[in-house]
């Protein structure tokens, strides 16, 4: 690795890059591959401009920082540029005459990731910004970020600690509050430690605030001291994905934005944390964690939306949910697979009866009832204990998406009575749609028990007892006096429909489920699909089968079509998307949808519709002809536990061809501008 970050070939003085910041970030993507530290300009102009399109760097000093990860960037590297024409990166203040690309190895370990972070948070400070602004040539230039860069800063507002720091250390008086801060930001690059540094400098300006930042950055996490987060006052979160940890704030008062606004307006976000600590009416953070402490999502968020939280927590609950129905499922599956089909008539018997020392023959005593299985000894008892094993994860299915649904609405005190109120849904023969309704009536009222300000005394039992004991009761009392058989009847009666789905109405489902399954590609509409064809496969009926096939097939399309159009007509793609779908079609077979997001990502108007034309095609020919699919997922893997294979496998092949040539027609006479432009400037650009 070089010694130095940067170097005076990647600086530009009072030059002119162009007149938007795609044209300034491919001139500085090429300026980094000619000095030799990436080898393909246009695949880090691709990570970099995509990155810049899902949230412009724009920061108030006239200061953009575009940044990436990238497979093309060899060592971690700094290009600056200083506009002679300043460029609109939407920053606060308007466009930005100082441009810093920040390019990172894929790979880049937390040593590399400090570096960069350093850097980025240098540029809050006034007298640095403006010896940018000063410097004469590139030489100093260089030494002025290097020196940045290498050496850790002294002042309160850059602690030489990159992921926790303290405004000041003086000790909290009447007049002064504590106030514990986290930033994070999607890469964990520069905005997360900008936000830090800039909510730091506001506090030290002032002297009625401490404040103590703990940045969830990529280069490392030091969680704020316990004895901290008990003391502060008031929380802020400046974050644009979920809060580690978040538990540990529980009933503190909360003031929480996107990691920008820290940025932007630090002292306002100050100001209201003040507010809200004698504010009564302040949103504060939920009882418990909305989200595991190794979890990215936000669902217990107080500044969200009811419909939002609830949309996340089902979310959340259909993710926990997915390893008991693919381990289950799998099992029942490889169950059939060694015992055969019939073993299901009397596989508890089997299993129970019966030991690897007494083996079962062809002919049984079941129930009273002789039976006879096409198979016998090993082969059989293995397959019943296959079978059984099966069925117990299935068991904890409908349990476990109520109890994560609760668990991201209210924490860990949501867990119980979400659990609790899955296992009556099951009693009861709600069902999955039991499930949903119990996950959600426990999250919310745990949540709101959460919320009581009780007697000190009581406050510890809260979370460990009373909670749990409370909503559990309150779910189960809903459920056995008023919900649970009117739910049933509702389950009961979907399932008579997809029983007796033939011809138009399953070809109809068919189309539907695959719609659904190619429109966002692994969100909430896929879950949903999903979450339908599971729900029945521990039945073992027709209809249910029939689903599953249609689902995982459908849901199989669009990355292998993507990776056969990515090979069959390459210039329509970026060189990305080009290295994308080189491992696409393997993500596809395994039934891996969200193989395809980073294409819809790119260019959503071309390729969902493609998508899901494909697999609308699929789905509604896997139900037309009838497919079954023991198994939940697996893909083609699992090809053991489909019947008839072939039909399935002309099923997928029909929607694959469909999206392939939808998306390459769509690519082909309606051109995404930003290819357009790569493959224009291409002849121009070094790969190596």
């Amino acid at each position: 690795m070089s010694e130095n970050i940067i170097t005076p070939q990647l600086v530009e003085l009072d030059a002119n890059l162009g007149d938007t910041p795609s044209e300034v970030i491919k001139n500085l993507a090429v300026a980094v591959t000619s000095a030799g530290r990436a080898t393909n300009a246009e695949l880090l102009f691709d990570d970099a401009i995509a990155r810049e399109q899902k949230s412009p760097t724009g920061v108030p000093g006239g200061i953009a920082i575009p940044h990436c990860r990238s497979e093309a960037v060899e060592e971690p590297t700094l290009a600056f540029a200083r506009l002679s024409s300043p460029v609109d990166f939407s920053g606060p203040d308007g466009p930005a005459d100082l441009i810093f690309l920040i390019a990172a190895p894929a790979g880049a370990g937390k040593t590399h990731l400090k570096i960069l972070s350093t850097l980025a948070r240098a540029l809050v400070r006034k007298e640095f910004v403006s010896a940018l602004r000063s410097a004469s040539t590139k030489e100093e230039l260089v030494t002025l970020v290097t020196g940045v860069v290498k050496t850790p800063e002294k002042t309160p507002q850059v602690s030489s600690e990159p992921t926790s720091h303290v405004t000041k250390n003086v000790p909290a008086d009447k007049g002064t509050f504590t106030i514990a801060a986290i930033t994070a930001c999607p890469t964990g690059i520069a905005h997360t430690y900008m936000a830090a540094d800039s909510l730091a400098q506001a506090a030290a300006d002032r002297d009625d605030v401490v404040l103590h930042v703990e940045t969830q950055g990529s280069s490392s996490i030091t969680p704020l001291a316990d004895d901290i987060v008990q003391n502060a006052d008031a929380v802020i979160f400046a974050t644009d994905i979920g809060v580690k940890n978040r538990q540990r704030f529980a009933g503190k008062p909360v003031i929480e934005s996107g990691v920008k606004r820290a940025i932007n307006e630090p002292s306002v976000m100050i100001d209201e944390a003040i507010a809200a600590v004698s504010n009564p009416q302040a949103p504060r953070v939920s009882g418990a964690t909305g989200a595991p402490s190794d979890d990215t999502t936000a669902a217990a968020a107080s500044s969200l939306s009811i419909g939002k939280r609830l949309q996340q927590a089902i979310m959340t609950g259909v993710s926990y949910m997915v390893p008991f129905v693919a381990a289950g499922g799998l099992l029942l599956a490889l169950g059939f697979l060694v015992g055969g089909y019939d073993m299901a008539n009397g596989w508890m018997h089997i299993a129970t009866e019966y030991s690897i020392t007494n083996l079962p023959g062809h002919s049984l005593l079941i129930d009273g009832a002789q039976m006879s299985f096409d198979r016998s000894g090993l082969s059989l008892y293995l397959g019943a204990v296959f079978f059984a094993i099966g069925q117990a994860a299935m068991g904890f299915v409908v349990a476990a998406l109520s109890g994560y649904i609760a668990y991201a609405l209210a924490g860990r005190p949501g867990i119980a009575p979400g659990f609790v109120g899955g296992a009556i849904s099951v009693t009861l023969g709600a069902g999955f749609i039991g499930g949903l309704i119990t996950g959600i009536i426990a999250g919310l009222l745990a949540m709101w028990l959460a919320q009581l300000r009780v007697p000190r005394i009581l406050g510890s039992l809260m979370p460990v007892v009373i909670i749990p004991l409370v909503a559990s009761l309150g779910v189960g009392l809903l459920m056995f006096l008023f919900l649970g058989r009117p739910l049933a009847a509702v389950l009961t009666a979907l399932q008579d429909w997809l029983a007796g789905m033939s011809g138009s109405s399953a070809l109809v489902l068919g189309v539907i489920l695959g719609l659904m399954m190619c429109f966002d590609l692994g969100g909430p509409v896929n879950k949903a699909a999903y979450l339908f064809a599971t729900a029945g496969l521990s039945t073992g009926d027709t209809a249910s089968l029939t689903i599953m096939a249609a689902v995982m097939g459908a849901g199989m399309v669009p990355p292998i079509a993507l990776s056969l159009a990515t090979l069959i007509r390459k210039n329509l793609f970026t060189p990305a998307e080009q290295e994308n779908g080189k491992s696409a079609w393997l993500l596809g077979i395994s039934f891996i949808s969200e193989g395809a997001i980073p294409f819809a990502a790119a260019d959503p108007l071309r390729v969902i519709p493609s998508m899901m034309a494909g697999g609308a095609v699929t789905g509604a020919l896997s139900m037309s002809l009838g497919v079954a699919s023991r198994a939940p997922h697996g893909g083609i893997f699992v090809l053991f536990a489909i019947d008839p294979i072939w039909a399935w496998l002309v099923a997928i092949a029909a929607g694959v061809i469909v999206s392939t040539i939808f998306v390459i027609a769509l690519k082909q006479f309606w051109p995404n501008p930003l290819v357009v432009e790569t493959n224009r400037a291409n002849p121009k650009v070094p790969t190596s």
